[in-house]
């Protein structure tokens, strides 16, 4: 019997604690969801809330603006090159169900086109960090095994060679597959697409290791859509008739990927640039008249600190979600003071849940400074005791683990790393130690896992220490998190010379650069004569974290 069928349980209304369970359970309005036998895919179920919509949107509303260079594409525009797409994709290349395709590309509006595109076809879309290195991407393809590739001529050089090849979005063949004419716009209903299928894998370093790739289903997504479109709850929609979203984020991020989703599902309108640049952002905030932006904690300090934000008007700013890592509230407190009429709210999710676990609503619970909100709609938690396993009562400090439609399938191609976070009954293992309050806000205390977050984004110690051990002059390494105000945590690298080296610090770093994405850069090192290890010859990080924050005081 599931726990929601158990006619014994009693749940408590304040923190949704269930103590025959130990479990948590979301205080959110049950969200009803699709029949799980129902074909159907993300794409589909987006267009349908579209067209059921009590508000509708028309056709000559805008969905998308790339700032970089102005182009739009009204929501009528989308929708018909979305079918003209997929009819050209299906017409021109053997693509079968459940394929994958690879997708390395700046933002632009050939992005989201793409993944609604593939995804009505049922083809897996996996899309990765242009900015990552030959040697990352080479990583990422051998685990999602893709036959297609789409790149463009900037980045297309850093893939290998697939079966289908890789087509290039800024190709003028490209551009006649978006404006084919005639075509059936009825042939992707006839697709039928499962829930349970992959949608897609995105990549995250998971609780411990090198990177992996996190398989989505459509249903995951579906669900997390769900949420968002029956709990309506931004401030704008009191306030303005049509509210324009900035993306801070990047499309391949999950933040990016399911905020796409949502804003296409609720009839908004969504603003991106190629690059992120700070003042750019103002530009576009003022001259779109930007009403919500999804942002990160580094983010938040800029608005707080920066001096530019005096230059532009950023009266039409409403709403900020901040994700990716906790906010501190001195943090919260420093916006607030600057910015009294922005709701600055938080949210906490993995790619593992498809980026969203908890959330806060509303300007009572965004009063709460330091919480992270309450469970999300049809989500159960459990705080364990990393040591003992007992699943804790409200109050109680553990790991967070979480349960519900939205938690991914696993990890492409890795089966051990699979078992290691997702147990036989469901439950994914965050390694992040919280806790719940007394009235079900969930607030994030550390992490057990050891990923270092560098501006939202997770840098893996474990890659980075790989590719210091491949240097000839280093004898070990060991890479932790070292705080820094801008951008949350900077990569640090204690680092064993062989004998005879003296190899320098820029040396050190200059070598990593040249591998990895810019945001993996070592930004500091130490030299120390060697590395603390337990008897299994695991690293201990915390002896080197508190090395680092002691000024080097005491001896390694």
């Amino acid at each position: 019997m599931a726990e929601s069928d158990n006619p014994h349980r009693s749940i408590d209304p304040n923190t949704g604690f269930c103590p025959q369970t130990r479990t948590f359970h979301s205080l959110r309005p049950f969200v009803p969801l699709p029949p799980p036998s129902q074909p159907l895919s993300l794409p589909q179920y987006v267009l349908s809330l579209i067209r059921s919509s009590s508000t509708p949107t028309t056709g000559d509303t805008t969905f998308a603006v790339d700032a970089t260079n102005a182009g739009t594409l009204s929501y009528s525009q989308f929708i018909s090159q979305i079918h003209s797409l997929a009819h050209s994709l299906r017409k021109n290349y053997s693509l079968s169900q459940n394929d994958v395709a690879f997708i390395l590309s700046p933002p632009s509006l050939r992005v989201p086109l793409l993944y609604f595109a593939l995804m009505s076809l049922g083809i897996v879309v996996s899309p990765a960090n242009p900015l990552s290195s030959e040697l990352e991407i080479a990583h990422q393809v051998q685990l999602c095994k893709p036959v297609i590739a789409f790149a463009t001529s900037k980045t297309s050089s850093k893939l290998p060679s697939l079966k289908l090849g890789t087509v290039l979005l800024d190709s003028p063949e490209f551009l006649t597959f978006l404006t084919q004419h005639h075509v059936d716009n009825d042939f992707i209903n006839r697709v039928h697409v499962s829930q349970h299928d992959t949608a897609a894998v995105l990549y995250s370093s998971g609780t411990t290791g090198r990177v992996k790739g996190v398989m989505l289903s459509h249903r995951n997504l579906i669900a997390l859509i769900a949420g968002f479109y029956h709990i309506r709850h931004f401030p704008q929609e009191r306030r303005e008739p049509h509210p324009v979203s900035f993306f801070t984020v990047p499309l391949f991020h999950v933040f990016g990927f399911f905020m796409l989703a949502r804003a296409f599902s609720m009839g908004q309108s969504v603003v991106f640039t190629e690059r992120f640049e700070f003042e750019g952002m103002l530009r576009a905030i003022e001259k779109y008249r930007i009403t919500y932006m999804p942002v990160s904690p580094p983010l938040v300090v800029a608005l707080s600190k920066s001096d530019l934000t005096k230059k532009y008007d950023l009266s039409s700013l409403l709403l900020l979600g901040c994700g990716g890592a906790p906010l501190g509230k001195e943090v919260v407190e420093r916006f607030k003071e600057k910015f009294p009429a922005v709701e600055l709210v938080q949210g906490y999710g993995l790619t593992e849940t498809g980026g969203g676990a908890t959330r806060v609503i509303g300007p009572e619970e965004a009063a709460r400074y330091g919480t992270v909100g309450r469970l999300a709609e049809n989500m159960e938690a459990k705080i364990v005791d990393p040591v003992t396993g007992e699943a804790l009562q409200p109050g109680q400090r553990g790991e967070l683990w979480l349960r519900g439609p939205t938690v991914m399938k696993g990890y492409v191609g890795d089966e051990n790393a699979t078992a290691e976070t997702l147990d036989s009954e469901g439950w994914l293992k965050t390694g992040d130690i919280c806790y719940f309050d007394s009235e079900g806000f969930l607030y994030i205390v550390d992490r057990l896992k050891e990923l270092i977050k560098y501006k939202a984004y997770q840098v893996p110690p474990a890659e980075l220490e790989h590719l210091l051990h491949s240097h000839p002059e280093i004898a070990d390494a060991a890479v932790i998190p070292y705080p820094d105000e801008e951008a949350g945590q900077i990569p640090m690298a204690y680092v064993v010379r062989n004998p005879g080296s003296s190899i320098t610090e820029s040396q050190v770093m200059d070598f990593i650069a040249k591998q990895v994405a810019p945001y993996k850069k070592i930004r500091r090192v130490a030299f120390v004569n060697s590395i603390p290890k337990s008897p299994a010859g695991k690293i201990l990080r915390r002896e080197l974290v508190n090395h680092s924050l002691s000024g080097g005081l005491s001896k390694l």
